[in-house]
C-alpha cells in the first residue's frame, strides 16, 4: 500500500506502524506495538461463497469447496495470534455469508488481533453493523467500482450499488470505521472523480484504489488493465484530489494498492515540485520495502491452504489443517517459494534488476508478472516508470 495522504501530505494514520515501523514516532503509544516485529498481515478467505459475481474477483471458484469448520477455524485464530500477526483480515467470497463469521471475529478480537473485514457491503444492515461495532472490529473495507450503473455492471447485480451504499452508511452510523475499495480498470477509471465526490459527501474516512491483478476472474479482463500513460494520469488525479480534500479540512486517508511503483512516482513528483519532505518520504518508502508477498502479507483460504498472498492462488505453500500456520510461515524450507520470495530482490530479472528503486518497490507483484510473462521473476507490466526514470542518477 502507498499512503498518498501520509506521504504527500504528512498525515499521521492508524496503519503507519504496519508500513513504516519505528519511523512513526508521532503515533499514540498503544499503536507502536505493531512496529516491534515484522509478522504478516493475514488475509483469511473464510468462504468462497458470495451473493455477487464481480468481474474482477481474484478468489472466484467453481463448485462448493470445503471450508474449515468452526473448531479448526478457532484453532487457526489462536495460532495466528500466538505467532504475533498484527492483523487478521476476513475476506471471501463474501465473509458475511458464513454463519459463524461473527463468532470467529469476536474470538480474534479477544485474542488481541486487529480484526478487519473486506466485504461488498450488501448484507450489512443496522443490526449487523451494531454487532460489528460491539465485537470491536477495527475497520470494514467495502468495495465500490463507480457510481450506480458502473458498479452494478461490475457486480453483475442490479441494485448492488444502493445496497452497498446502505451498508456503508450503517457502518458509519454505528461508529464503525469504514472505507471504500476501488479496483481500477479501463471500464471504470472515469469514475474516480465521482467516487472522490461520494467519499466527501458521505464523510467516509478512508479509500484504497487497487491496481488490477490478473487472477481469478481478473485474469479474464487483463486486457482491460490501464496502460502506462493512463495509470500515471490517474495516480496524479488521486494525488491532486487528496490534496484538495485535505485543503478543505476533510483529512481522509487515501492509498493506492498493489502497484508499488506508485511510491517512486510520488517521490519524483515531490522532487519536481520542490517539496522539502521528499527525502523523508524516500526514507519511509525504503523502510516499508514495497511488495511483501510471502513475508509481510499472507493468505489462508477457506480450506486451510496457505498462499504467499491472496492473488497467487496457484502457489500453495502448506495447509493449516496439516501444520500450524506459524510453522508454515515461520520456518520455510531452504529453496522453497517462501524462502525465495524473502530474497526476491536477488532473483528478479530485466529492468527490475537494474532499477534504482528496487529497494523501494520490492520487485512489485510476482503474481501479475508471472501471469503476463510466464516468468515468476519477470517484469511486472503494471510498472509505468520509464527506463530513464529508473536509471537516472539520484541526487537526493
Amino acid at each position: 500500500m502507498i499512503g498518498i495522504s501520509k506521504l504527500y501530505l504528512g498525515s499521521v494514520e492508524v496503519s503507519d506502524p504496519l508500513r513504516y515501523g519505528r519511523m512513526s514516532r508521532r503515533l499514540p503509544s498503544h499503536l507502536l506495538q505493531f512496529s516491534a516485529d515484522k509478522k504478516p498481515v493475514v488475509v483469511w478467505n473464510v468462504t468462497s461463497r458470495c451473493n455477487l459475481k464481480c468481474m474482477h474477483c481474484y478468489a472466484a471458484t467453481q463448485g462448493e469447496p470445503q471450508e474449515m469448520d468452526t473448531g479448526a477455524a478457532l484453532a487457526f485464530i489462536d495460532d495466528v495470534a500466538a505467532f504475533g500477526s498484527p492483523v487478521l483480515l476476513f475476506s471471501g467470497g463474501e465473509p458475511f455469508v458464513r454463519p459463524d463469521v461473527l463468532q470467529l471475529a469476536r474470538h480474534a478480537a479477544a485474542r488481541g488481533l486487529r480484526v478487519v473485514f473486506s466485504t461488498n457491503g450488501t448484507l450489512i444492515d443496522a443490526v449487523l453493523a451494531a454487532r460489528i461495532k460491539e465485537i470491536g472490529v477495527s475497520y470494514v473495507g467495502i468495495s465500490i467500482d463507480g457510481m450506480e450503473s458502473v458498479h452494478d455492471r461490475f457486480r453483475a447485480c442490479a441494485g448492488a450499488f444502493r445496497r452497498t451504499l446502505a451498508g456503508i452508511r450503517h457502518c458509519r452510523d454505528a461508529g464503525v470505521k469504514v472505507g471504500l475499495r476501488m479496483t481500477l480498470t479501463k471500464d471504470n477509471v472515469g469514475e474516480v472523480e465521482a467516487v472522490f465526490d461520494l467519499l466527501e459527501a458521505e464523510r467516509i474516512p478512508r479509500i484504497c484504489f487497487y491496481h488490477l491483478v490478473y487472477c481469478g476472474r481478473g485474469a479474464a479482463i487483463a486486457a482491460h488493465d490501464l496502460e502506462a500513460d493512463r495509470r500515471r494520469s490517474v495516480v496524479d488525479l488521486i494525488i491532486d484530489r487528496t490534496k484538495r480534500l485535505h485543503a478543505r479540512g476533510f483529512t481522509a486517508e487515501v492509498l493506492t494498492v498493489d502497484n508499488h511503483c506508485d511510491g517512486p512516482y510520488l517521490y519524483m513528483r515531490m522532487l519536481r515540485e520542490g517539496n522539502a519532505r521528499a527525502a523523508d518520504v524516500m526514507t519511509l518508502l525504503r523502510m516499508n520495502g514495497g511488495n511483501s508477498t510471502g513475508n509481510g502479507i499472507a493468505c489462508v483460504s477457506w480450506d486451510g491452504t496457505v498462499y504467499p498472498d491472496q492473488f497467487w492462488r496457484d502457489k500453495p505453500v502448506g495447509n493449516v489443517l496439516e501444520k500450524p500456520f506459524s510453522e508454515i510461515w515461520g520456518n520455510p524450507e531452504p529453496g522453497s517459494l517462501l524462502a525465495l520470495l524473502r530474497q526476491k530482490k536477488a532473483h528478479v530479472t530485466g529492468r527490475c534488476a537494474a532499477c534504482r528503486f528496487l529497494d523501494v518497490c520490492g520487485g512489485n507483484f510476482r503474481a501479475r508478472a508471472e501471469a503476463a510473462t510466464g516468468d515468476l521473476w519477470g517484469v511486472d507490466p503494471a510498472c509505468y516508470l520509464t527506463d530513464a526514470e529508473i536509471a537516472q542518477a539520484a541526487d537526493e
